[in-house]
């Protein structure tokens, strides 16, 4: 539920999902409240005058670059990675446009994955 870069619970949650999709396990992302916009397609990365660093040398890495690379990895390794954003919670923040292959959706869409899942794990904020 956290936006990009807020919490270490957004990079733990991806290193979950990495794990997972390693081993070869399907991997069903729905993501709520702030989390929509982790997969923002104008996400930008910049440089650091406070610190002196420049574009290069700041290298700052994007969450949108995240997701992509695990759909990229789930392909590779012959599973699932799907990425859905509650559509709600993208209103409320205007960040609509997702990059390719995340899609909107509604809760309904996590009861179900729920449902169908030999297991479900929830990060929740608090």
């Amino acid at each position: 539920m956290d936006g990009p870069f807020e919490q270490a619970r957004t990079t733990t949650a991806f290193r979950l999902m990495d794990a997972a999709l390693e081993k070869g396990y399907n991997v069903n992302v729905f993501a709520y409240e702030g989390a929509v916009s982790l997969a923002f397609s104008h996400q930008r990365p910049h440089a650091n005058s406070i610190h002196g660093r420049t574009f290069e040398e700041e290298n700052h890495p994007l969450t949108k670059d995240w997701v992509a690379a695990m759909q990229a990895k789930a392909q590779n390794k012959g599973c699932k990675f799907d990425w859905i954003n509650c559509g709600l919670c993208v209103d409320e923040r205007g960040v609509q446009e997702a990059i390719e292959g995340c899609r909107r959706g509604a809760p309904k869409d996590f009861w179900q994955w729920a449902v169908e899942s030999t297991s479900t794990l929830v990060i929740g904020t608090k």
